[in-house]
């Protein structure tokens, strides 16, 4: 057991001795590697200064070298900008001394010029005082001949002016009025002339139907069998028809037709549809006859606003009142003279707008005074006064221009025109009537009653003469100064206007104009 210990620690002994060992072995192998390390960077060191002080050298060298180069470089530019230098200054004192000369030619030439304008001058001073010197010999000459002709004609100078200045004056006052007549005379001319093909023109491009219309329909029946039921028991059927639409049913030996009577268009329209409806239904009694007629009078009301808008957009106008579109309908059912009024009003319109173009007036606006001018006529019935009034009426009212108004005002010669397009629609109006055919009134009539207005005129006491004018609408009554007073002038008006309307039938209205003129003349002897 103790050989065992001893044995152990033998071997424990050994162990740390070899571990000492191992310890000092490993340090002084340390210690060298080291000395050995910092002995060789201190010769890689040594080394590395060696080659550093050799690249300084280089470089101080190749420094050298560079510098001396650039100074060489330097030196041979600065030569050669001297030598340019010098060369432009030579160029510009060889330019500068060929201005100098040329300046001093011009100065030498100047200096000739203005010795000879010196003399020139001289001359000119010695011309100046003769003319000077004449002209004064010449007034001394003009003052003894005036003196010599007033003493010859015995008229001082400013008489003998102003005879030689009326003289001239009135030469003149004779030749202008000679060519202002010829000139008015030239004017007129060729205006008529070329009014003339204006409205030629305006007449062949406007191809609008006219025709006469009468005041009467006739309402074919399918058997005479109808009439008997049309007419009713004890007459009751043809009374409430006629009650209800205001027409006239004429029921005679026509055969199979009946023949409805009426100035008023739409009333007789009303009865023309209500009858036929009741023919074509059969059922014919009061209370059918009153169903009918309101649903003939909703048609026609229909029929009158299509018309009125198919006008309207047959002419091109556009924002009217839908009034006056209506108005405009109602005039499909209206006569004048038994021309249709609508018809004639767009007749007047596109003879207006053509008129118009040819002149250089505004074609809408004409086109627009055309087709209104007789708006009047479709209520003409139905209120007082003349339907001239009540279409300017009616226009103001529904706001148009006052282009507009004054030419349906103007377009009977009421009121002055008071613009072209007055004066067109007046023409255009006129063409309208006057076309053949499109009045039924015939000549003969027509002068009947223009004389007969002029023998009620002339058979009042106190009147001289009378005119007719404006187709009959005005009556204008000349009277002797003497005779009249201005009191009893407004007596003969109304005695006049209120004969007239007693013994004369005329659409619309005449105008009674009664005029006095009192002339003061007197002789010079």
């Amino acid at each position: 057991m103790v050989s065992q210990i001893v044995f152990i620690s033998t071997i424990v002994v050994l162990v740390v001795l070899l571990l000492v060992a191992v310890l000092v072995t490993a340090s002084v192998v340390k210690k060298k590697a080291i000395e050995d390390y910092v002995a060789s960077e201190e010769t890689k060191l040594g080394n590395a200064e060696t080659r550093a002080r050799k690249i300084i050298d280089d470089a101080i060298k190749t420094a050298e070298t560079k510098k001396r180069e650039a100074l060489l470089e330097a030196k041979e530019e600065a030569l050669k900008n001297k030598n340019e230098i010098e060369r432009e200054s030579k160029e510009r004192r060889a330019e500068i001394a060929r201005y100098e000369k040329r300046v001093l030619s011009k100065e030498e030439t100047l200096d000739k010029k203005t010795e000879a304008i010196e003399k020139k001058e001289a001359k000119l001073v010695n011309k100046e005082n003769e003319y000077q010197k004449k002209l004064k010999e010449l007034e001394e000459l003009k003052a003894g001949h005036i003196k010599e002709l007033e003493k010859i004609s015995e008229l001082s100078r400013e008489e003998a002016r102003e005879y030689l200045l009326k003289s001239v004056e009135d030469d003149v006052k004779h030749e202008t009025a000679i060519l202002i007549k010829e000139a008015n005379r030239r004017v007129k001319d060729e205006a008529d002339k070329r009014a003339k093909e204006y409205v030629v023109d305006a007449i062949q491009r406007c191809a609008a139907d006219h025709f006469a219309e009468s005041t009467i329909s006739v309402v074919q029946l399918p058997n005479d069998d109808m009439k008997g039921r049309i007419i009713g028991r004890e007459g009751r059927n043809i009374r409430t028809l006629e009650t209800l639409t205001g027409v006239s049913l004429i029921i005679d030996d026509t055969p199979e037709a009946v023949v409805l009577s009426s100035f008023d268009g739409v009333r007789r329209e009303v009865a023309r549809l209500a009858l036929e409806k009741l023919i074509v239904d059969g059922r014919i009694h009061p209370a059918r006859i009153e169903e009918t007629v309101e649903k003939a009078k909703v048609e026609v009301e229909s029929m009158i606003r299509e018309e009125g808008e198919s006008a309207v957009l047959e002419v091109g106008v556009q924002g009217l009142n839908p009034e006056l579109i209506r108005l405009l309908g109602r005039m499909k059912f209206r006569t004048s003279y038994g021309q249709n009024a609508l018809k004639h009003s767009l007749e007047v319109a596109h003879l207006a707008g053509l008129i118009a173009g040819e002149v250089g007036c505004d074609v809408r606006t004409a086109k627009r005074a055309g087709l209104l001018h007789d708006i009047g006529k479709s209520i003409d019935q139905e209120m007082e006064g003349t339907h001239v009034q009540i279409g300017a009426d009616l226009c103001r009212k529904y706001k148009e221009s006052e282009i507009i108004v004054n030419a349906v005002e103007a377009h009977h010669g009421d009121v002055e025109p008071r613009s072209l397009i007055a004066c067109i629609v007046q023409a255009a109006d006129t063409i309208s009537a006057a076309r053949p055919g499109a009045r039924r009134e015939t000549l003969e009539t027509y002068t009947n009653r223009l004389k007969q207005l002029e023998d009620i005129s002339n058979s009042f006491k106190g009147v001289e003469k009378s005119f007719a004018i404006q187709a009959g609408r005005e009556l204008r009554v000349m009277v002797v100064p003497e005779k009249v007073s201005d009191d009893d002038m407004v007596i003969i008006a109304r005695d006049v206007a209120k004969r007239i309307e007693e013994e004369l039938k005329y659409p619309g209205q005449i105008k009674v104009n009664v005029v006095r003129e009192s002339r003061v003349a007197d002789y010079a002897r």
